[in-house]
């Protein structure tokens, strides 16, 4: 499976699927550097925002990567073929503190096009973001009361903004 560079303009996919249905991987850290971390998340939106194309994602503060988005200022959202579905249950479920979880999953980072968090050989489709925007979501502001049923431990999401910079992806992913 060979990725190649889509222009956003020309991308094709259903977000709340993606995120819902499949989970994604969200990745921060320095490629080169060999300093990163993933984790699996099945909250996220993309759109546009302030006239740019965005992805945002959620990152509890007791996440392991939570320090890799606060630290650095990319990072990449990557979907895989469904025959990776066990790998990502993996990642969601441990931590990056405990020992090299993604070495232990299988997968082989590459460096990403446009920005220094890594990208992954399997991933059908990579966004590669530059953080733009970061706040806590304060429960305060929550309109729905039943949201703060997701937070019995109240443990508040950070939510990222990233600018996407760049695309890759199979075929599928193309308009």
């Amino acid at each position: 499976m060979t990725r190649q560079p889509i222009n956003i303009e020309d991308l094709n996919l259903q977000p709340h699927f993606l995120f819902h249905h499949r989970s994604v991987l969200l990745t921060s850290g320095d490629y080169l550097a060999e300093h990163f971390n993933a984790m699996t998340i099945g909250w996220g939106a993309l759109g546009t925002m302030w006239s740019r194309p965005f992805a945002f994602v959620a990152v509890r503060h007791s996440r392991y990567t939570y320090q890799f988005m606060e630290k650095y200022d990319s990072f990449t959202v990557s979907a895989f073929p469904e025959q990776y579905h066990e790998t990502l249950k993996f990642l969601g479920s441990r931590s990056g503190r405990d020992g090299d979880k993604i070495a232990a999953s299988g997968l082989n980072p590459e460096a990403s096009v446009a920005i220094s968090a890594p990208s992954f050989k399997e991933a059908e489709l990579v966004l590669e973001c530059r953080k733009i925007y970061a706040d806590d979501l304060n429960p305060a502001h929550f309109l729905d009361e039943t949201i703060e049923n997701h937070y019995p431990s109240r443990d508040y999401h950070c939510i990222y903004y990233g600018e996407i910079i760049a695309v890759t992806g199979i075929e599928k992913y193309r308009a």
